[in-house]
């Protein structure tokens, strides 16, 4: 089942850069990352009281609540920084390095979360990397 919910979120992401490129023409990117923000909370927001979940808020730890804020403040940094290279970028250039948080996420979980790191991992590491060069240049 994450494997489907990976797929949507790989399908869902490609058409938030087309659309974005398209919607931040004419408008200043922090303004724009602000009007997504608002949408997307909206929409959490929605799920969590559509599935019924808001009771659930008591039970959450305080480590989980200081993660969580940490998680949301560097998304929204990644946000402002993913709209402002958009504007003044190709989107066929800004979405491979951005897609380079891959490599780095796989090297922070390894250091971090002591998950396994492969010879397949940083054969798979190395040629994300290369395929960003090569799409770049």
């Amino acid at each position: 089942m994450w494997f489907w919910f990976a797929i949507g979120s790989a399908v869902f992401a490609a058409l938030t850069s087309i659309l974005a490129k398209i919607g931040i023409e004419g408008v200043n990117s922090n303004l724009a990352t602000a009007i997504r923000t608002a949408v997307v909370l909206l929409m959490a927001w929605g799920m969590v009281f559509l599935t019924n979940a808001q009771a659930g808020i008591r039970s959450i730890s305080q480590k989980s609540w200081i993660f969580l804020i940490l998680s949301g403040l560097a998304t929204g940094a990644s946000w402002l920084c993913y709209y402002k290279a958009l504007q003044a970028g190709e989107v066929s250039k800004v979405v491979p390095i951005d897609k380079l948080s891959v490599v780095l996420t796989m090297v922070l979980a390894f250091v971090f979360l002591h998950e396994e790191f492969t010879l397949k991992s940083l054969i798979g590491c190395l040629l994300i990397g290369a395929g960003t060069l090569v799409m770049v240049l």
